[in-house]
């Protein structure tokens, strides 16, 4: 014990430990104690019930909670293109070019920007008076003014274009670091072996790269599926439902109408489904033959 006590080992342990206990607490317990309170009808203000299954199988005959989990699927479509535009960022700035520093801070600078500060500045560039709506005019390519975010049509493509504003810095950091551990020795004997950039690109970056690719769109996918600040904060799930996505639906039941015991059934069906997804995005992985995992 007391060699344990002087041990690299419990050193770690012991600096992690605070850091453990928080995302046991304020993680782990509310995944939890989420499950048996999915069946439930327990809502704070009234006597608890065990109700079964009932939440779920209101769940699945909910048009809006189905809308919902519609409008987080179809998130999941930035989730590539978001992945794409990183790679393409990290290698233009990992780079020997004039200023190269800057780009780097310019890129990550909205990924610590408050997503209020965030909302703010783009409800205004996107107002009908806005800035947005003054290019395209002066362009021709708009006749009349449009109302992005008022606009069905228009507004869940908008908020995806702002997810994939605010989040780009942050994959492209990751992908940098994956570039810089890359042996510069590659790509010096593809040079001298006379290949073109591209195929240094395609033959030697990506496939080092598939571990951070993997890592990226996990997260990128959870993310997207439980997309919420920017929705609650700029639309509120509206006009209608055409934003309401399934956190800021949860959200609205549990915390606005207090019904925890369905909104609890309703993240638990959401964490599956985000379960599900990820398992399939490593499958896919396996099958395009990536070894380190």
């Amino acid at each position: 014990m007391k060699k344990w006590v002087h041990s690299e080992s419990f050193t770690a342990w012991t600096f992690m430990a605070p850091g453990l206990i928080l995302v046991a607490v304020f993680v782990f317990w509310p995944i939890i104690y989420g499950i048996p309170l999915s069946f439930t009808d327990y809502s704070v203000i009234s006597e608890t019930h065990y109700v079964g299954f009932d939440n779920f199988v209101t769940a699945f005959h909910d048009s809006n909670f189905l809308t919902s989990l519609w409008n987080s699927l179809l998130y999941v479509i930035i989730v590539p293109v978001i992945q794409i535009l990183s790679i393409l960022m990290a290698i233009l700035v990992n780079g020997k070019i004039p200023g190269v520093k800057i780009f780097r801070t310019a890129y990550y600078i909205p990924v610590v920007t408050s997503m209020v500060a965030v909302a703010l500045i783009w409800s205004w560039l996107l107002s009908n008076n806005g800035v947005v709506n003054f290019i395209l005019l002066k362009l021709g390519l708009i006749h009349d003014q449009v109302a992005w975010l008022s606009t069905s049509s228009t507004a869940l493509f908008v908020l995806m274009f702002i997810t994939m504003w605010k989040g780009l810095g942050y994959y492209m950091m990751l992908y940098l670091a994956g570039l810089q551990g890359i042996p510069s020795d590659l790509y010096e004997a593809a040079r001298v072996d006379g290949a073109s950039r591209w195929h240094v690109i395609w033959s030697i970056t990506i496939p080092l790269l598939r571990p951070h690719i993997l890592f990226c769109s996990l997260i990128s996918l959870m993310a997207a599926i439980r997309v919420f600040d920017e929705v609650y904060i700029l639309t509120k799930g509206g006009p209608g439902t055409s934003t309401l996505t399934s956190s800021v639906y949860i959200f609205q039941k549990g915390l606005e109408q207090f019904n925890f015991g369905y909104a609890s059934a309703l993240g638990l069906i959401v964490s599956v489904l985000i379960g599900g997804l990820s398992v399939l995005v490593f499958r896919f992985n396996q099958k395009g033959g990536v070894n380190p995992y």
